[in-house]
């Protein structure tokens, strides 16, 4: 176990089934990497968080594509190929994505990626932010698990 400090973005949305644990994913960039290149390692962290002003702040205001800065406990996996835990103690919110309006059409940051939101439309195309074609989810329910695919056919 160690102590760290690291910035990324919140992946899934904030759940809790306990009342008092809260449960998200949070995707880190290297500092030393271009955070733009779609080609960049990123490191996802399974995070948990129970302090009560740790866990109503990410609970209550923090939403997916959110940058944070978390303090915790990093905890390597026992089984290969999940992804290390955080136990969180402290987070900070440093940025949220700017949204866009274009004739009714929102569009959305998502660390690496950009979704097209339309009124109009229960489906919600995504592209990377170098604007390579992801896909389009069925709905805004289905973003997640879209980027998820993605990355594990594009990425090595």
């Amino acid at each position: 176990m160690s102590h760290i400090t690291l910035d990324g973005y919140i992946d899934t949305t904030p759940e809790t089934d306990t009342g008092t644990t809260v449960r998200f994913d949070l995707i880190h960039s290297p500092d030393h990497l271009d955070p733009t290149d779609p080609d960049a390692p990123e490191q996802l962290y399974a995070c948990t968080t129970e302090p009560t002003a740790a866990a109503e702040l990410v609970l209550h205001q923090a939403k997916p594509g959110d940058l944070l800065r978390v303090t915790g406990t990093l905890t390597e996996p026992d089984t290969p190929g999940t992804p290390p835990h955080l136990h969180v103690h402290t987070i900070d919110i440093l940025d949220v994505p700017q949204l866009t309006t274009v004739s009714g059409t929102v569009l959305e940051r998502y660390s690496n990626y950009v979704v097209v939101f339309d009124a109009d439309r229960n489906e919600v195309p995504v592209f990377t932010t170098a604007g390579q074609w992801v896909g389009e989810a069925a709905t805004p329910e289905g973003i997640g698990h879209l980027i998820r695919a993605f990355e594990d056919t594009n990425h090595p």
